[in-house]
């Protein structure tokens, strides 16, 4: 999930900026938006009852909890965003039980599954359990003071969009920071206690026997958990009813995407009769678990190996997201839709993982700056005013994507052309009319929005 803790702290995102009156995408629903809208299904607020005393929250915070009843405590795995979601989680445990809590275990340290920690907290301080890698993706940005994640991560998550434009986060229910506050309330007394310092650790609380393993994917500090008893699986991050996240348009670290391929074939390997994923509605039945983390295995690494099989041909990452199609048999599950991870990023992350930057074109290992090359087009299109024209033309015509790329042209030439900006604007809100992963959706919107306040 996006906007880790981290990363955020109690720094503001920007809610502040939302207009109240909502731009007008078009009348009815496209066929795109009509399967987002379908994926709210998998975010209506629930209690699943996984097994005999095991039970996962659905839809109350942006992230699944899960809790499993012991002898006299519970076990909690994952605790929401914030506070106010994580009260709510608890108000529905405690009508199941009021046993006080024992442990907490984090699947990974991103702030929707960490934020809502201390409303779980009783009379005496529970165990809190994470990976010894705990906060990794965030420190090599931390160290550099890179801030500007903050600015993407709010416009994927659609936090400055107004609720009428937002569907949902593709594996998450629409949710605001508090005006004036960060997206996740957590602070130093959620920070882990115990830890996963090795490949798989038992553990025993509260009459629970679980198993913990680290398991890198979304996040190098992932782990799952295994509660051997009733056959459950806790897999955090690593799945969810979604083509699944290996590169957040946010801007992170890299996933390592062979690795999450090896990690959900140890998830597959435990032979469980129920999976929760850390997003979206849980699978429940074993041939149902067994067909599932065995599609999600081969998509993913799929697109490792086709990619990397593209790559030893010298393919540039803009032809390897022509060359590289998931196999239809992959392509059509329900499971694998791209509502919030898409498979072309996942291509560019892994060219950009192993080779870095450069394509391996000479043309592109000094390119002329953007001002000069779109003088340069300008003149081959007869003049700014052809240019123009041009763009308009592609947005008359419903050539969206060139219709951006040319007001990009425009837009280098003369950054406040208030015309050439809502150009730009219709264009992203025309192309997120289209599409169905809904951190794409946000951010174009988002960016279309900002353009027209710019140009007022």
């Amino acid at each position: 999930m996006s906007l880790p803790k981290q990363f955020t702290g109690r720094v503001a995102i920007f809610f502040c900026f939302i207009i109240p009156t909502a731009i007008a995408i078009a009348q009815g629903d496209t066929s795109a938006t009509k399967r987002l809208r379908e994926q709210n299904k998998q975010l209506e607020e629930q209690v699943v009852k996984i097994a005999d005393d095991v039970y996962t929250s659905v839809g109350q915070s942006v992230s699944n909890s899960s809790v499993i009843i012991g002898d006299d405590g519970l076990v909690i795995i994952d605790t929401g965003m914030t506070m106010e979601a994580a009260q709510r989680i608890v108000a529905e445990f405690r009508k199941i039980t009021d046993k006080p809590v024992k442990a907490i275990i984090f699947t990974h340290a991103h702030g929707d599954h960490t934020g809502g920690a201390p409303a779980f907290f009783g009379k005496e301080r529970p165990q809190i359990w994470a990976h010894v890698n705990f906060g990794s993706e965030a420190k090599p940005l931390h160290a550099a003071g890179l801030t500007y994640q903050r600015v993407r991560g709010a416009r994927q998550a659609g936090f400055k969009l107004p609720a009428d434009q937002r569907i949902n986060n593709g594996i998450a229910p629409v949710r605001y920071p508090k005006r004036g506050g960060g997206a996740f309330e957590a602070g130093k007394e959620s920070l882990p206690t115990h830890f996963l310092k090795s490949e798989r650790q038992k553990i025993k609380i509260a009459g629970i026997e679980l198993e913990l393993i680290s398991a890198p994917g979304e996040t190098n500090d992932q782990l799952y958990v295994w509660y051997p008893k009733q056959r459950v699986l806790f897999a955090g991050d690593n799945f969810y009813r979604s083509f699944p996240n290996l590169y957040a348009i946010r801007g992170t670290p890299q996933r390592n995407v062979r690795l999450w391929a090896e990690s959900l074939e140890k998830l597959a390997r435990e032979d469980a009769l129920a999976l929760v994923g850390g997003h979206t509605n849980p699978v429940l039945g074993r041939d149902k678990v067994r067909q599932v983390l065995g599609d999600y295995h081969d998509a993913v690494k799929f697109i490792h190996d086709k990619t990397v099989e593209g790559m030893n041909k010298g393919l540039t990452p803009d032809q390897l997201v022509q060359y590289v199609r998931l196999p239809e048999h992959l392509a059509n599950k329900d499971y694998l839709q791209p509502f919030y991870g898409h498979p072309e990023w996942g291509i560019r992350s892994i060219f950009n993982g192993y080779l870095g930057w450069f394509d391996g074109n000479p043309t592109n290992l000094f390119r002329l700056p953007p001002k000069d090359e779109a003088e340069r087009m300008a003149k081959l299109a007869g003049g700014n005013a052809k240019l123009l024209s041009a763009a308009k033309l592609a947005l008359t015509s419903n050539d969206d994507q060139w219709a951006a790329q040319l007001a990009d042209h425009l837009l280098a030439l003369d950054p406040k052309n208030k015309q050439v900006s809502e150009i730009k604007a219709e264009a992203l809100t025309k192309l997120a009319r289209n599409m169905v992963n809904a951190t794409a959706r946000n951010y174009y919107l988002t960016v279309a929005r900002e353009l027209r306040e710019s140009s007022k």
